[in-house]
């Protein structure tokens, strides 16, 4: 098996139904992935750790999912270079307004690319995108990728087309 590239964290159990399509994506991909739970506030000591190993692992590319304080993509951040995505989780009382600024908002020379609220699977695209830089069959699988987004989407298109004009 080979190293994987991604490093998956959450902040807790209750975040895996957040990247489920992700993983399905990334496995669909041929992409190896790592995947803990490590919270930023009850075991910082992991979560640095983890940040400050990852590319002495092999990794290239880490997702934090994270809701409420979503303090984990940024801690993160703080204590690598390589590119973190965050991912922040719509359960909390503010449904996931809380999250998302929390993780977009980040100071100036920490930065974290962000996806939509629960966007797992955007996650899990993104990093495959990035380690596409240098992975041409990994390239060639997103194009692919794209190629059914666009004929889905023209295949809709069509089927309306037909609804309407009877």
């Amino acid at each position: 098996m080979k190293n994987p590239k991604i490093l998956i964290l959450m902040g807790s159990d209750s975040d895996l139904s957040v990247i489920e399509d992700g993983i399905k994506f990334l496995k669909d991909m041929g992409v190896q992935y790592k995947i803990d739970i490590s919270s930023a506030h009850r075991n910082p000591d992991k979560t640095t750790g983890y940040a400050k190993d990852a590319r002495n692992q092999g990794i290239e590319v880490i997702i934090a999912i994270a809701g409420m304080a979503a303090h984990l993509p940024g801690v993160i951040a703080s204590h690598t270079t390589l590119p973190v995505i965050g991912v922040p989780t719509s359960a909390s009382a503010l449904n996931g307004m809380d999250a998302l600024l929390s993780i977009v908002q980040m100071p100036k020379g920490i930065p974290v690319a962000t996806v939509g609220l629960d966007a797992g699977k955007n996650a899990a695209i993104l990093a495959c995108s990035i380690l596409s830089i240098k992975d041409e069959g990994l390239q060639k699988k997103l194009d692919k990728m794209k190629e059914n987004l666009k004929k889905e989407n023209e295949d809709k298109a069509l089927k309306l087309r037909q609804i309407l004009s009877h």
